[in-house]
């Protein structure tokens, strides 16, 4: 129960923060300049045109009013006028019936593209595996590596591959991801483009004339580095502080009076201890490169979450940039719940009350 409990509590928390996200992003979008109802009718259509458009999407109301439809749309519990015209929009399943209205339970309802007239849920869901890919190998690259450089810098502490380490990661932490990734782009993609046959753009799956779909991995290598350095920054300085708490603990002394070799000791039994901030880290960090991916999406033409949500703000695109600022925030609170519980269960000292 207690379990249960701590769940619905943090669920609860989540859509408070899901709530003032969707306020502050509302408000902020509504003030800048544009007019959705020509992207929509076009600027050559009639004054009739133009008033049933801005009459069906709310924009003739009032803000908050139209905030509070928006609500009602993104709500999977919300109340609808019972007819058959928004059985069909919602795909809602009735609950109890108000006579002209009814309270339903459906899919949150993000509306459609200002620009190509799709449904926002069915762009986000085509963009989110590029998305998805590009983290989570940016993730696995951290993850590796990063324990590895900070086991290494643990086991020589205060040499000169220590100090070489520790010093690139800070650079590692420092240097913005943006920065790093035009970095790398130019100077593996297209200066050393001849020696390591990579290039500045490219997708996981490209059309071929006579093989058809292809997967190409190697176009996310260069995008996946840009985005896991400073992940990998941390874990390394997480795994060496870690690590080298754990040798100085007298299980550590007991192993190596038994002896057990270098490597048992630091396999079996040190490593193993040493983890818990790091795979809480590691855990932490895959929501934020989701989020982080954007720029770096944008500077390798990458196909993702980025790329089209950008788009859209250049747009001026409010469905979509609204579903897209939801939908990554929902994958925080989702993620950031999965790591506390995690942490709970990997640590006996960590209680989840």
């Amino acid at each position: 129960m207690k379990f249960l409990g701590y769940i619905l509590s943090r669920l609860g928390h989540g859509l408070l923060i899901m709530l003032g996200v969707l306020v502050a992003v509302f408000f902020l979008f509504n003030v800048l300049p544009g007019d959705p109802v020509a992207l929509l009718a076009g600027q050559r259509s009639d004054l009739a045109t133009r008033e049933a458009i801005t009459k069906d999407l709310g924009l003739d109301k009032p803000l908050p009013q139209q905030l509070l439809y928006y609500l009602n749309d993104v709500s999977p519990l919300s109340v609808h006028e019972d007819k058959a015209a928004n059985q069909e929009k919602y795909a809602y399943t009735p609950l109890v019936d108000f006579g002209a209205d009814v309270l339903v339970w459906k899919t949150p309802y993000l509306r459609r593209s200002f620009q190509s007239n799709k449904s926002v849920t069915d762009i986000l869901l085509d963009h989110f595996t590029g998305t998805l890919w590009l983290a989570a190998a940016a993730m696995l690259i951290a993850t590796v590596f990063g324990i590895l450089f900070g086991v290494l810098a643990s086991l020589r502490p205060h040499s000169w591959l220590d100090h070489t380490l520790i010093t690139t990661s800070v650079l590692g932490i420092s240097v913005p991801s943006f920065v790093a990734a035009i970095l790398i782009a130019i100077t593996f993609g297209f200066y050393w483009s001849d020696w390591t046959g990579l290039s500045l753009t490219g997708q996981l799956y490209e059309i071929d004339a006579f093989a058809g779909r292809q997967l190409m991995l190697h176009n996310l290598l260069l995008p996946a580095v840009a985005l896991g350095i400073r992940p990998l920054a941390i874990v390394v300085q997480l795994t060496r502080s870690s690590m080298l708490d754990v040798m100085g603990q007298d299980y550590i002394r007991t192993a190596r009076a038994k002896g057990l070799s270098r490597y048992r000791v630091i396999a079996d039994h040190a490593l193993k201890n040493a983890l818990n901030p790091v795979v809480t880290a590691v855990s932490g960090w895959l929501a934020s490169l989701m989020a982080g991916a954007f720029f770096i999406e944008y500077i390798f033409n990458w196909k993702g979450l980025g790329a089209v949500t950008l788009q859209a703000v250049q747009n001026l695109d409010f469905p979509l940039v609204m579903g897209a600022t939801l939908f990554v925030a929902f994958l925080f609170v989702l993620i950031n719940i999965f790591v506390d519980v995690l942490y709970a269960l990997l640590d006996p000292r960590v209680k989840l009350e």
